[in-house]
């Protein structure tokens, strides 16, 4: 996908990682985008120590997805940096890198050879103001390893609110009056004040992290779960009496909604306040809405509400043109969640007003590298001359020649002992890679497993029905008919001793299937299974409604499969093949394929009557 011409723009946010790639247009003076994905990293506070590790995962999954291979410029959220807006005294150009080092110096809460940092003059029509934007350089190298892992090598380092800056200009070029740019994320939210070309932003530490940790607190369930419920069931509370029309979970829910981002409004409030104050500039007249923490239903009418304001989303793909190949449909969902990818392709073509380059300790040394080789050429394309003119003039001094050309020899000599060193550490660093891939693989597995069962217990979330059992099962066909899966977990599972393993395993088939092995031959290898379906065991009873409550449960799952999966390609166990009839595409497996076991409605005498459905998995999961 990414060829010499294209630009890989990457976004790494908090609890998304999204990536594009552009190309210019034949005339070079605008935008094409020819891909674009993201993949969902999860923001747990407890799972902060892995988040490198996913981090890392989700951009080589994206870059496979894509075919993105090469230089990436990507951004860091707003609430990683330090930024300040600092005004300079009337001085020359010639003085002001100088002036603006020695600011930062004061205003930078860290010596600046501790950090990463960079300036963009801002245009004014008054007084010089430099913003001035600086970074732990020990924390961009790690962002920066996690990116490089990966194969891909760093261009540029933006920042989220600049690249936004830059992509809002782009988009809306008439747009003459203050406006309020709002960039809800997931641990922060970017609060954006633009007028024309001026410009001020500032970060406020509340986000889709608060939301989720509020519903947790106030229902005492699991972040994870927490945002299963945001996300499949939230939306925020209006006043009026708007709650009075739902039913009671759901209102209770918005109104926990509606108190977390109640906060949002007061602080946008003292920071307006802040710029009007300290920076002369004006109130803004409208609200522009982006980020993923905007997504819930009635954030738009929730912020006129309380700001007063007219309020849209957010809409940088007006800026560029999009190609055949993308989806348009998901990218119209999506359009204000892309922003910081649009301003960082700008740059490619040098469209971009704020031009910020943070510059991790590996990409300085390369770039260092990078600026003294035309002198090292030179230099040797020097020597070499002088020796051949040398020798073409200068006969008498071929001993001499010699004599150099012995020495150079032995130089070279002398460099091959850190030959051996140097590929030892190449192998090291293939090794190292291995084993971080074999954990983020791991890894993942490992939240796949605890994010189905989230996504399971939120659906089951009912008094009319509870689980007795949850099993991973594989060899499952939901079009074969009286197929019958095999439970990864062998039956005496919960009779072994400590260490024993009780998984399934599956005798390799062939013509020498059930027979004992030659005397001195090693045994018939065994294959773990891999589980691509879940078996859910329980118990129901009748709703006040009086409908099936477990065919309302996998309607709720049929609206937002996460890890499930309701569709698959019919095939036959005899043939292996898919009919005729059917085609080459998948099919809604309906729910009789799905439900194993279940009543019409329990017995007179009993509570509760028994259900066993069994749902095909998003893929498959090796079973170790």
């Amino acid at each position: 996908m990414a060829d010499n011409q294209s630009s890989i723009a990457l976004n790494i946010g908090s609890q998304r990682v999204s990536m594009a790639v552009f190309e210019p247009s034949k005339s070079g003076s605008s935008l094409v985008l020819k891909a674009y994905d993201s993949e969902t990293v999860l923001a747990d506070p407890a799972t902060e120590a892995s988040r490198p590790a996913q981090i890392a995962y989700a951009i080589g999954q994206l870059s496979q997805r894509l075919k993105a291979k090469g230089k990436v410029r990507y951004a860091v959220s707003g609430q990683s940096v330090f930024t300040r807006f600092v005004k300079l005294p009337p001085l020359g150009d010639d003085d002001i890198e100088q002036l603006v080092t020695f600011e930062a110096q004061q205003h930078v809460p860290f010596p600046l050879e501790e950090v990463a940092w960079d300036y963009e003059i801002l245009e004014s029509s008054g007084e010089k103001e430099v913003v001035i934007v600086a970074i732990k350089a020990e924390s961009l190298d790690e962002l920066n390893e996690s990116v490089t892992s990966t194969g891909m090598s760093t261009a540029e380092v933006d920042v989220a609110p600049m690249a936004l800056y830059n992509a809002f200009r782009a988009a809306y070029p008439n747009v003459t009056e203050p406006v309020l740019l709002i960039d809800i994320g997931a641990k922060a939210t970017d609060l954006l004040y633009i007028e024309g070309k001026r410009f001020f932003t500032r970060s406020v530490n509340r986000g889709g992290v608060s939301i989720t940790s509020a519903i947790s607190k106030e229902y005492g369930v699991p972040f994870g779960e927490a945002e299963a419920h945001k996300t499949q069931s939230g939306l925020v509370a209006l006043g009026g009496g708007h709650t009075e029309q739902l039913d009671e979970t759901t209102a209770a829910l918005a109104s926990t909604i509606r108190n977390a981002l109640g906060q949002l409004p007061a602080e946008i409030a003292r920071t307006t306040n802040y710029y009007r104050s300290q920076h002369g500039g004006n109130a803004p007249k409208m609200v522009v809405l982006a980020g993923g923490g905007a997504n819930l239903p009635y954030t738009k009418e929730f912020f006129e509400e309380k700001l007063h304001l007219p309020v849209e989303f957010f809409n940088p793909v007006s800026a560029i043109s999009v190609g055949k190949n993308v989806d348009t449909e998901k990218l119209g969902r999506e359009a204000h969640l892309m922003g910081e990818l649009v301003g960082l392709g700008l740059r490619s073509i040098g469209k971009s007003a704020i031009n910020i380059d943070l510059v991790p300790t590996k990409v300085q040394a390369a770039r260092t590298a990078d600026k003294q080789k035309p002198f090292f050429i030179g230099a040797a394309a020097l020597f070499l001359g002088g020796l051949a003119a040398w020798g073409l003039f200068n006969t008498l001094a071929k001993a001499k020649a010699e004599g150099e050309l012995k020495s150079l020899t032995e130089q070279k000599e002398a460099l091959e002992q850190y030959n051996t060193p140097l590929q030892a550490q190449t192998k090291q660093q293939a090794a190292l890679v291995e084993r971080a891939s074999q954990y983020t693989k791991t890894e993942e597995e490992r939240s796949f497993w605890l994010e189905t069962i989230q996504e399971v217990q939120a659906a089951f979330a009912s008094e009319a029905v509870w689980i007795t059992d949850f099993e991973p099962v594989f060899g499952y066909q939901p079009f074969e008919k009286d197929n019958k899966p095999r439970s990864t977990v062998k039956g005496e599972f919960y009779s072994i001793n400590y260490g024993q393993t009780a998984l399934e395993s599956i005798k390799v088939e062939g013509p020498n299937a059930g027979k004992k092995p030659a005397k001195g031959a090693p045994p018939a290898p065994e294959i773990t299974p891999t589980a691509n379906a879940i078996r859910i065991t329980g118990f129901w009873r009748s709703n006040p409604r009086g409908s099936n409550v477990i065919y309302d449960i996998l309607k709720k799952l049929r609206a937002n499969p996460q890890h499930l999966k309701f569709e698959a390609l019919p095939w036959t166990a005899a043939s292996g093949k898919t009919p005729a009839k059917f085609g080459t595409e998948p099919v809604e497996v309906p729910d009789q394929n799905i439900v194993k076991q279940l009543e019409s409605a329990p017995a007179a005498e009993e509570f509760a009557a028994p259900f066993v459905v069994v749902i095909p998995l998003s893929r498959e999961v090796p079973v170790r």
